[in-house]
């Protein structure tokens, strides 16, 4: 049962994660930064372009949601994947981000890292029974640009010299 329990635990940080690798690619949009939570929900989002490991077919909106859970999970900015065009500048000065251009590293570490998730959550989690709950970028990296250290437990590692070798039953006690 506490297999079943963690894999359950696992799946839906899994898909956070993927789902915030994904919005690395979403072109077109403005920095989230720069829009109020209240007008989010009426701004329109153009189509995407340049999509390489997300769904074609999802929508402007679609990505941009997508876009910000995976800047929550891993507590970056937009212009983290994103390059920025200086001569084009929002409203409050903020420089416009290019969505379809794919010059920064991080954009194709994020493409890499959803298809890595995508993969993990295909292949194996997937195949979990009562898993449900799929491996996403916040599972490992709980809203940092690097994974965190896993800090959970107090039990030291035991290693080969520490353990005594196996009674051989052929040999007399």
């Amino acid at each position: 049962m506490p297999r079943s329990r963690d894999a359950a635990l696992l799946l839906p940080l899994a898909f956070a994660a993927v789902v915030f690798c994904a919005a690395a690619q979403a072109p077109g949009t403005p920095a989230a930064a720069s829009v109020e939570p209240a007008s989010a929900a009426t701004r329109e989002f153009p189509a995407p372009t340049n999509l390489k490991v997300l769904p074609k077919n999802l929508t402007g909106r679609q990505v941009q949601d997508i876009m910000e859970q995976w800047k929550t999970s891993l507590g970056i900015q937009c212009d983290g994947c994103h390059a920025e065009v200086r001569e084009k500048a929002e409203s409050d000065g903020t420089p416009r981000l290019n969505f379809a251009d794919d010059s920064k590293p991080m954009k194709a570490i994020a493409r890499l890292m959803y298809t890595m998730t995508d993969q993990i959550n295909t292949n194996y989690i997937a195949k979990v029974e009562g898993s449900g709950v799929p491996v996403a970028c916040g599972t490992c990296h709980r809203g940092h640009i690097g994974p965190e250290p896993f800090s959970g437990t107090t039990v030291e590692p035991v290693l080969k010299s520490d353990v005594p070798p196996a009674n051989d039953p052929a040999q007399p006690q």
